[in-house]
């Protein structure tokens, strides 16, 4: 069996327009491949992320981290962080740790591996380049109304109606 197919669209670009702002991180380059340690084998560990510039009005943020190119009809979600406090803009590498101490309200929901934490990239051997987009959603409630068994797919339905803005960074992998 082969593995070969298509290179999914930016799943970012499907969705309705938002007004943009600014993700960067000392540990992830825009459009770069990832470090080792935030590769699933060697360390699961989330990068450091840093953000400015959300709309104005916005009461929280939403994290995620997704691969448009695992080999599924529905990519594969390896991190999803809810209801981050407004006043927070930036998270320490390893914060998606299983267990975090997390400001305010905030929790994990469960990733596609099945832990609710930062599952590290894992594409399968000798498969395409995978991209792992990094997104810090501006929400425009103090929650999202979601709690943390919900699927990913929940938390990006909700987000549907409650994005304010929306900072993009995407990392690479292959194995």
């Amino acid at each position: 069996m082969t593995l070969d197919r298509p290179v999914a669209p930016n799943p970012y670009d499907l969705l309705p327009a938002v007004p943009s702002f600014t993700v960067t991180s000392a540990d992830v380059t825009d459009g770069q491949p990832l470090k080792d340690d935030q590769v699933a084998a060697e360390g699961n560990t989330s990068p450091q992320l840093s953000w400015e510039g959300a709309p104005e009005g916005t009461k929280s943020f939403t994290v995620t981290c997704f691969d448009p190119d695992a080999p599924t009809p529905s990519g594969f979600w390896h991190w999803v962080l809810v209801d981050l406090p407004a006043d927070v803009t930036s998270l320490d590498t390893g914060a998606g740790a299983e267990g975090a101490d997390l400001p305010g309200n905030a929790f994990m929901c469960r990733n596609d591996g099945g832990s609710k934490a930062f599952m590290g990239a894992a594409p399968p051997q000798g498969d395409q380049v995978h991209r792992y987009f990094f997104v810090v959603h501006a929400v425009k409630e103090d929650s999202l109304g979601v709690d943390s068994d919900a699927s990913p797919a929940v938390v990006s339905f909700n987000l549907a109606f409650k994005t304010a803005g929306r900072a993009i960074l995407h990392g690479t992998y292959q194995f």
